[in-house]
């Protein structure tokens, strides 16, 4: 199979698609691989590393689109993107495209077979293609949290784990799933304050056991939220609908209730965001501030470790990529329903119920399609 990687221009991102190790495995294998000149540079990787591994390097995205079968990234196609997919084209990457009508519209338009990451299932009802850049985003979530939590980024001037004698900044982190852990994880080894709000009460217990009384678990169902917003220092918004837009759990009253300077992290804004006050940032101008709260909403957090990213990413992408590569992705779809989840457009059709009902699109069943 021909497969496309270009070079990511999303503002500030830094990773690609594919290694260069990947590209060799997939290259021993009979594949034909084209990489963007460049496209591996920001995240350690050089063209002669991909040359070496078996790759062609093409000076325009243009070629990469026009000679490719399936086209790997990691962020949803730019708009000039969308406009270079050709009919029948697989698209494989993250897309998030319930935060976005134009960018699903125009995938739509393109009738190319766009298979998202972020919604790909395993036998436990886990994303893992989804988990190690939720499991990045929540360990930065907490470093950008303490760096915006010092007064000359506006914050409230407090370090996250206090000093001899000065209580510890206070932690509240939305959700319990994988950025939740992670953020967690951080949190607690910075000697922070954590409350950790989730529905679950299983996944409660088992945070608890993770962390001991080093964090404070919370039922949402008998959570104060607006009690425990007013008194944290950080908040981390970490809740996450497969496929769907983030719920709105913070509202803009909550927010104003907060502390001058402290600060908050949503995680959850390249699914369009858990609080209210949320918009889109990126690494050149992370932060803003609403009712002297900061606002720390970088829709793509993990690009700013790519090397870590891109590495930890294909560890998680290449199994399917490479059955798809080997079999083509009708026969691998049609095999395993886990993978099937990851369908979200086909030739035209939405198939993915909650981008579907995010724009009040029709639903195609994508088993009765294929």
């Amino acid at each position: 199979m021909r497969i496309g990687v270009p070079k990511e221009i999303k503002p500030q991102e830094h990773r690609i698609g594919l290694t260069p190790e990947s590209v060799k495995l997939l290259s021993d294998k009979g594949h034909e691989i084209f990489v963007e000149f460049n496209g591996g540079f920001e995240a350690g990787f050089t063209n002669d590393d991909y040359k070496n591994a078996g790759a062609k390097i093409e000076k325009k995205a243009s070629e990469i689109f026009k000679n490719s079968e399936l086209i790997v990234k990691v962020k949803e196609p730019q708009k000039n993107e969308i406009e270079m997919i050709k009919e029948n084209q697989v698209i494989y990457t993250y897309l998030h495209l319930a935060a976005s009508k134009d960018l699903t519209n125009g995938l739509i338009k393109s009738k190319s077979i766009c298979i998202a990451y972020e919604t790909v299932t395993d036998d436990q009802g886990r994303l893992p293609l989804l988990a190690p850049m939720s499991a990045v985003a929540g360990r930065m979530s907490i470093q950008a949290g303490a760096h915006s939590l010092e007064k000359n980024q506006k914050g409230r001037g407090l370090l996250l784990g206090g000093a001899p004698g000065v209580e510890p900044a206070n932690v509240v982190i939305l959700g319990g799933g994988v950025v939740g852990e992670n953020a967690a994880l951080i949190a607690t080894g910075m000697k922070a304050s954590v409350d950790v709000v989730d529905k679950s009460a299983e996944r409660l217990i088992q945070l608890e056991k993770i962390f001991g009384d080093k964090i404070k678990p919370i039922k949402s169902e008998n959570a104060d939220l607006n009690k425990l917003i007013k008194k944290c220092d950080l908040l981390i918004g970490g809740v996450l609908i497969p496929g769907a837009e983030a719920p709105k759990l913070v509202t803009r009253e909550m927010i104003k209730s907060m502390k001058r300077g402290s600060v908050v992290v949503d995680v959850a804004i390249d699914q369009g965001g858990c609080f209210e006050t949320s918009k889109p940032t990126t690494h050149d101008n992370p932060t803003y501030l609403v009712d002297d709260v900061v606002h720390y909403c970088v829709a793509n957090m993990p690009g700013g470790v790519p090397r870590t990213s891109t590495m930890a990413l294909n560890k998680a992408t290449l199994p399917l990529l490479s059955k798809i590569a080997d079999k083509g992705y009708e026969k691998i779809l049609k095999e395993d329903k886990n993978y099937l989840a990851g369908l979200n457009i086909f030739r035209g059709n939405i198939t993915c119920k909650a981008v579907a009902d995010a724009f009040n699109i029709k639903f195609y069943s994508p088993e009765k399609l294929l």
